[in-house]
């Protein structure tokens, strides 16, 4: 059927969505960033015959090699940043059934283990966010929408609307940019605006930001749609409590801006098939989660007791994960509650030194993995208890969904997606956790408290841990919302 005006025809729907990103699994991974652009298209994908979506990362040096053999040249080309002329080549691969667009550029991404913290990273996401473009020329993919995640590609938008990219290509091309972490705004020296850019000079300002070159704002001005990971964090970061800056911005571009809670991948966490348990279980095998707490106690040298209920944390240890609260209050519930702590992860020193402590003084109780081990975190939940996310500020979290499914029942702040996605056992109609308001060591340790004391009754426990591991997670509703938001886009 015809295309009129570049637009594709009412009557088909077919929708191609370029999905950007700076990682994903099962490539490279530096959080739950990597699990979303994993999950979500490939759910999208799945659901929605009329979408066509792809991925588009860098292909950075560390990929393995099991995929690093199969990637398949498309062609190559040269990225022109103000008066830099970069090498670009693409490169595709299909991993189960979706297909993936690496860009290749050794100078920039050929690097050690890390993926970010150099002290070019602007250029290396200017040059990134310009090769997505650049590469609509060289691969065989008529683009309708381009999905950008987090600052790393939110120059995209701001080179289709400052006229960088032009043509009957670009010139239809709709954006959705999304936001996972306001807290990382990709802020550089204002002079990147034209040394590395080479915006005109009347589009300067699409990026200065409080004498800075603001990355994220741009984004935000210049996409056609805001996403954010939660229907609380679209309003929070409206606030200078949580907007780290920008809640001006925010809040002048609100009448774009929507939050759809991210969901998970049912399938990479699903106690009964899961590899890495000792013992896989699931809603009708619940006794055999006993069989995985009494391993893990083993592993880590704690006391084999299952009547001691387990508390766990699987994340990093900066301040806002509410790290903090546990530090004030954990010892207390070792020694007066007889729980027993279990964490992985790595973080602020003032945590892990405290960390370091609890294992040391309390050795069959407290157990801490230092470092960052998604198999070591699996087997946490499920094996533990009770979950532990008291964060001060959380977009939308994954942990708090994925402890769920290995039936952990979550303790948390109700803040961002941790409000959106657990609601307290004690509220009308039910609920899914245990939840706390202010951002307090009393109203943490309440909390915790009523889980201790609920624990006690393994009959009323059960029924808890089964509502809980009942939650549905999945991607369907927030994917829907994802597919309703390319078509009014197109429709435009």
């Amino acid at each position: 059927m015809k295309k009129v005006s570049g637009v594709k025809s009412e009557e088909t729907k077919n929708i191609n969505v370029l999905f950007a990103a700076s990682e994903s699994q099962p490539f490279y991974s530096t959080g739950g960033l990597s699990d979303v652009c994993y999950s979500l298209p490939r759910f999208i994908k799945k659901t929605y015959k009329q979408i066509d979506i792809r991925v588009i990362l860098p292909l950075y040096g560390n990929l393995a090699e099991e995929y690093k053999k199969d990637l398949k040249f498309v062609g190559s080309t040269y990225i022109n940043l103000a008066w830099r002329r970069e090498y670009c080549g693409v490169f595709e691969y299909t991993y189960k059934g979706m297909k993936y667009y690496f860009i290749d550029n050794e100078r920039y991404f050929k690097r050690d283990s890390n993926l970010y913290g150099y002290d070019d990273d602007g250029e290396r996401f200017a040059f990134f966010s310009k090769a997505v473009l650049e590469s609509l020329n060289i691969i065989d993919y008529d683009v309708d929408v381009i999905h950008c995640n987090d600052w790393q590609t939110s120059l995209v938008p701001v080179f289709l609307k400052t006229g960088v990219f032009f043509g009957e290509k670009y010139s239809k091309i709709k954006t959705v940019f999304c936001i996972h972490n306001i807290a990382y705004q990709g802020r550089f020296n204002l002079n990147v605006t034209t040394d590395l850019l080479g915006l005109d000079k009347r589009y300067q300002s699409v990026l200065e930001y409080d004498k800075d070159a603001n990355f994220m704002k741009g984004g935000v001005l210049c996409a056609d749609k805001i996403l954010t990971v939660s229907p609380t964090y679209a309003e929070e970061i409206k606030t200078s409590e949580y907007a780290n800056g920008l809640d001006k911005i925010i809040r002048e571009n609100s009448y774009k801006i929507s939050g759809i809670l991210n969901g998970i991948d049912e399938e990479t966490n699903n106690p009964k098939t899961d590899p890495v348990v000792y013992k896989n279980f699931d809603k009708n095998t619940l006794e055999d989660k006993k069989e995985n707490k009494r391993m893990l106690q083993r592993e880590f040298g704690l006391s084999e007791d299952e009547n001691a209920p387990m508390l766990a944390v699987v994340a990093r240890f900066p301040n806002h994960k509410g790290i903090d609260l546990i530090k004030a209050t954990m010892e207390k519930f070792i020694v007066e509650g007889g729980v027993q702590f279990v964490a992985v992860g790595e973080g602020e020193k003032e945590f892990e030194d405290y960390f370091k402590y609890l294992n040391s003084k309390y050795p069959r109780q407290a157990h801490i993995s230092l470092g960052f081990s998604r198999e070591i975190g699996k087997k946490i939940y499920a094996a533990s208890d009770i979950y532990l996310m008291p964060s001060k500020s959380e977009p939308c979290g994954l942990s708090q969904m994925v402890a769920s499914r290995y039936g952990s029942v979550p303790i948390v702040r109700e803040t961002g997606g941790l409000k959106d996605s657990i609601k307290d056992f004690g509220c009308e109609g039910g609920g899914n956790g245990y939840t706390f308001n202010r951002y307090d060591v009393g109203d943490f340790e309440y909390s915790v408290w009523r889980a201790l004391n609920d624990f006690k009754d393994k009959a009323e426990w059960r029924k808890k841990v089964l509502i809980v591991m009942n939650k549905d997670f999945s991607w369907k509703k927030t994917a829907s919302a994802y597919k309703d938001i390319y078509e009014s886009l197109i429709r435009e």
